[in-house]
């Protein structure tokens, strides 16, 4: 029996994204969210929505997903802006596997996040620079993998861009040397700052005689071995003319700067004071007001965040009722998975558009889905386009996509293409 590929993710559009390299290559790829899942899949990529949750609860969900099975290979999922539960979960899964090294290499370089010396940048910033440094929830503290790495239970070395350029014949002999030293299972930090050091490092470590817990973004995925394809491969997405929603609960820059590509007409911003203050009605208003719009023209844009002062807004409103962040956020979440709820109660939409990974999570719970196939398609890179699985809305096209992915005119690509037409309204 061919053994299945295992990714381990700790939000959902980072579980998306990086499941895709694996469907572009054919693989039939389900994104788990809980429940069952289809038997021969070649990989499967469960989401342990656990980037927020506090670092041994995140440790024992990585666990849970890694124990009692065997797999074609292991690959521990991480934000390629080191946000989340880095060492926890990456001590955690080299438990679980017991792998003799962890190879953690979070650069996408065509994605502008690349390391280098063991500095982790953003566009040529230390990612401590960028909106990941100021997360509101678990700002990242240091751009060093090794010092970010210095709390891990196991020993800890890198690998030098001096070694990672000379290719895999140098990674494979570095590799070796390591795994071979009998101080017990090692956390490798890599750097990469171009595609090819990527594919040197899954080669390499490919080529080793032991067993590899590879740990990154989607970036080094798109390298990693991966089983035979099931005959078939993913089931495609067609085009054809169909009515979208999108529901945007990212707050970043670049979502906003997205947003601006769409008709003004389209967007429907989520009333922020009432969702604070009574969450099932701002969904009620929310739902009507995307149902019209999803009635004619056919496309409804739900968002939370329409400009720079919005999270501000919520954050007042709730200090106003003495609710802390997570507390607002958690009832604007609410708010906007209650929208979509509701909208699938009554009329439901032949498409679906959400971006951000908590609120991606959410509204997938709330429409009892199990997962996203993926269909091996990319709208754009980094934005994969697949089926929901199980639920209500089973087999409906939806994207996903991190806040801070894609270009100015990405969601409103997504937006055509689920759609299957280019005049927007």
């Amino acid at each position: 029996m061919t053994l299945t590929g295992l990714v381990v993710a700790d939000d959902l559009t980072g579980a998306s994204d990086t499941g895709h390299e694996f469907a572009a290559r054919g693989c039939r790829t389900l994104v788990s969210t809980g429940g069952e899942h289809e038997a021969d899949t070649d990989v499967l990529v469960v989401d342990t929505d656990s980037r927020y949750e506090p670092p041994e609860v995140a440790a024992t969900a990585v666990r849970d997903a890694i124990a009692g099975g065997e797999h074609a290979f292991v690959y521990k999922k991480v934000d390629s802006t080191l946000r989340g539960n880095l060492v926890s979960e990456v001590d955690a899964a080299l438990d679980a596997t017991g792998a003799a090294l962890a190879l953690v290499a979070p650069a996408s370089p065509r994605n502008g996040r690349t390391t280098a010396e063991g500095y982790h940048l953003v566009d040529g910033r230390l990612v401590t620079d960028t909106d990941a440094g100021a997360d509101p929830d678990k700002p990242v503290e240091t751009a060093h993998l090794p010092t970010r790495f210095a709390d891990s239970a196991y020993r800890v070395s890198r690998l030098g861009t001096e070694c990672v350029a000379a290719g895999s014949d140098a990674v494979e002999s570095s590799l070796t040397r390591t795994a071979g030293d009998e101080e017990g299972p090692t956390v490798v930090v890599a750097d990469a700052t171009h595609e090819r050091h990527l594919a040197a490092l899954a080669e390499g470590a490919a080529r080793t005689a032991c067993d590899v817990l590879y740990v990154g973004s989607a970036g080094l995925a798109r390298y990693v071995e991966t089983p035979a394809p099931t005959d078939g491969g993913p089931e495609p997405v067609d085009e054809r003319d169909r009515s979208v929603l999108c529901v945007v609960g990212s707050t970043s820059p670049t979502t906003r700067e997205q947003l601006r590509a769409l008709p003004e007409g389209a967007l429907v911003p989520l009333d922020l004071a009432t969702a604070v203050s009574d969450p099932d009605a701002a969904s009620s208003a929310a739902a009507t007001a995307c149902a019209d719009r999803l009635a004619s023209p056919g496309l409804a844009v739900l968002t939370s965040a329409p400009d720079a002062d919005a999270a501000d807004r919520a954050i007042r409103a709730g200090r106003d009722r003495g609710l802390d962040g997570a507390t607002v956020r958690s009832r604007v979440g609410r708010a906007l998975g209650g929208a979509v709820e509701r909208l699938w109660t009554d009329d439901p939409p032949e498409s679906l558009f959400v971006t951000g990974g908590a609120v991606a999570s959410d509204v997938l719970s709330r429409l009892g889905a199990t997962g996203v196939a993926l269909s091996g398609e990319a709208v754009e890179e980094g934005i994969p386009l697949g089926r929901v699985a199980g639920g209500v809305a089973d087999g409906v096209p939806v994207v996903t996509k991190a806040g801070a992915f894609g270009g100015p005119g990405a969601i409103r690509k997504c937006a055509v293409r689920l759609g299957g037409r280019d005049d927007l309204r």
